[in-house]
């Protein structure tokens, strides 16, 4: 059993979507908070496996709650669910730790298969959202750092990296699942989660999510290349 917590200022919101996951196999929704800092007390008291959070709430917002979750090394997972006027923050977000960021108009059942997803160790961000942060970053100077540059880790890395695992990074930046990878390159689900593992081992990053700044950062990914397909 799969269990969910739930944090949004919107009591209807919660409602809602603690229906569609009770609905689910093997989903039960523990609890639902008004803000950040309620959230992370109800963790505290009752862990759940992932937690929904929303961004903007009064008091104790959700970027906050994530950072002191992931700070705490607390069990669960974080996933922001927020909407398209806080695109400022999915950057932030992500550098918080959580492990995955959906917007409120993503269809049930994907929001639904983004909590397994979460829950399995693995990271989600919605196409929308990709878009975005490549945005974000591209507004601001220098995205990617020049090879010389580099930390010693970095450089490792990069140079480390096998051609496939290069395709499968460029994909993840796009914002393709493991299934739309295994159709674009004609490869098995195991052969690409092998991949993206390795990626991950590399990188030293701590989910998919941060394969995606990795990308960027060191110029392994162009930013325009992935504007172009983000949003697909």
């Amino acid at each position: 059993m799969i269990t969910v917590g739930l944090a949004d200022d919107d009591p209807l919101f919660t409602a809602g979507l603690s229906m569609i996951l009770d609905a689910q196999p093997g989903l039960r929704v523990s609890w639902q908070a008004g803000d950040g800092a309620e959230a992370v007390r109800r963790h505290d008291v009752d862990p759940v496996d992932v937690l929904l959070l929303d961004i903007q709430m009064p008091g104790t917002d959700g970027l906050t709650a994530t950072r002191r979750l992931v700070t705490s090394q607390a069990p669960g997972k974080v996933v922001i669910v927020t909407t398209f006027d806080t695109d400022d923050y999915v950057l932030t977000a992500i550098e918080a730790g959580a492990a995955g960021f959906l917007l409120k108009n993503t269809p049930p059942d994907e929001l639904v298969a983004a909590v397994r997803t979460v829950h399995r160790g693995d990271a989600v961000i919605s196409p929308g959202p990709t878009r975005r942060l490549v945005q974000r970053v591209r507004a601001h100077p220098a995205p990617a750092v020049p090879a010389q540059v580099l930390t010693a880790a970095e450089r490792r890395a990069v140079d480390t990296l096998t051609e496939r695992e290069r395709q499968v990074l460029t994909l993840i930046t796009q914002g393709l699942t493991n299934q739309e990878i295994c159709d674009r390159l004609w490869l098995s689900m195991p052969t690409v989660k092998t991949h993206v593992g390795n990626l991950i081992a590399k990188t030293h990053a701590r989910d998919r999510v941060q394969l995606v700044l990795f990308a960027l950062r060191t110029g392994l990914v162009g930013v325009g290349d992935a504007l172009q397909h983000a949003g697909r």
